[in-house]
């Protein structure tokens, strides 16, 4: 397989990841609400907010790059 194949692959496995680490992070957001610190809380999810700002371009980019030519 060429290196040019194994781009969208990568790009892909490191999309998946980003998306597992925004949901850990929420999940940690929320314990902190919990806890009594709703400043923190809303600081993490507002950092957050980037990710799923990004999300849909990275899908349709990642779609092209995958898609047969």
């Amino acid at each position: 397989m060429p290196n040019s194949d194994l781009l969208p692959s990568l790009l892909y496995k490191i999309n998946e990841n980003q998306l597992a680490l925004e949901a850990a992070i929420l999940e940690l957001s929320n314990w902190f609400e919990q806890r009594g610190s709703g400043d923190v809380a809303d600081n993490v999810r507002g950092a957050l907010v980037t990710i799923d700002k990004n999300e849909e371009f990275i899908k349709l980019t990642l779609a092209v790059l995958m898609s047969p030519e």
